[in-house]
């Protein structure tokens, strides 16, 4: 007979084991997203960026609220509170605005000073809190161990988003090879998209998406692939396969925007 105490306790052990190595490749990526954004220029704040209607300084803005947004999600798994992540949609659009023209410098440390606090309360929760079931801002429930992951997203993508030098293809490979089968899945039962079939030529990795009667296969970079699934690149430098024929990029179906 199995031990259910037993049980919920290897399963708290393995979330938090899951959780320690996300929050350390959270703290990479903090430190290259400092980096970046300290060769900014001033005037970069009011500067526009990759995200329609959007200044660099509403990304900056952006990424430092998430941050505190997260903290509150993990406080809820600490506390068993249903806290919510914004207080509200149009709060989280005001903070964003609000913040946005702030100097840089403020900017700056305001990413620095939000990233301490989020790793201050992912540090206060115990095993067993990482396994709490806690409620994203468009209402889905997930375990609180993808939190980590959630906020390394925020950071990598929107590091492209600022439309300084940092591009896909400086992302971790390991960000890269676990974001390609989630970003396919968002795709995997889309109509209208041919039937794809993605490869990963650098890490061997396969991922399908698409229902249509086409068939196509494309190869490339497993940064290349996830940033063509992630609206952050047209493909380019992927291949694409059909009835043996080698096409370019330009083969590429046009994606729907995620969701």
């Amino acid at each position: 007979m199995t031990d259910s105490h037993t049980d919920s306790g290897t399963a708290a052990h393995s979330a938090a084991a899951i959780a320690a190595a996300r929050l350390r490749a959270v703290e990479e990526s903090t430190a290259t997203l400092l980096r970046e954004t300290g060769g900014l220029t001033p005037q970069a704040v009011t500067e526009p960026s990759a995200l329609p209607g959007w200044t660099k300084g509403h990304v900056l803005t952006h990424i430092a609220r998430n941050a505190d947004s997260l903290v509150n999600l993990l406080n809820g798994a600490r506390t068993g509170e249903d806290i919510p992540q914004y207080a509200s949609p149009t709060a989280r659009d005001e903070d964003i605005a609000l913040g946005a023209p702030r100097p840089l410098a403020e900017q700056l440390a305001d990413l620095a000073a939000s990233h301490e606090r989020f790793m201050a309360a992912a540090a206060q929760l115990p095993d067993e809190a990482w396994t709490v079931q806690i409620r994203h801002r468009s209402g889905y429930l997930f375990p609180a161990y993808e939190l980590p992951l959630k906020r390394q997203m925020e950071i990598e993508y929107h590091l492209v988003d600022l439309g300084a030098d940092y591009t896909p293809g400086q992302w971790p490979t390991g960000f890269a090879e676990e974001e390609l089968p989630r970003l396919a899945e968002q795709f995997e039962k889309t109509e209208g998209l041919p039937t794809l079939t993605l490869a990963a030529t650098d890490t061997d990795q396969r991922a399908a998406l698409g229902t249509g009667p086409e068939q196509l296969t494309v190869q490339g970079p497993v940064r290349a692939l996830a940033a063509w699934l992630s609206g952050r690149s047209d493909g380019h430098g992927l291949l694409v396969h059909r009835d043996g024929t080698e096409l370019d990029h330009t083969a590429l179906p046009q994606l729907p925007p995620m969701g």
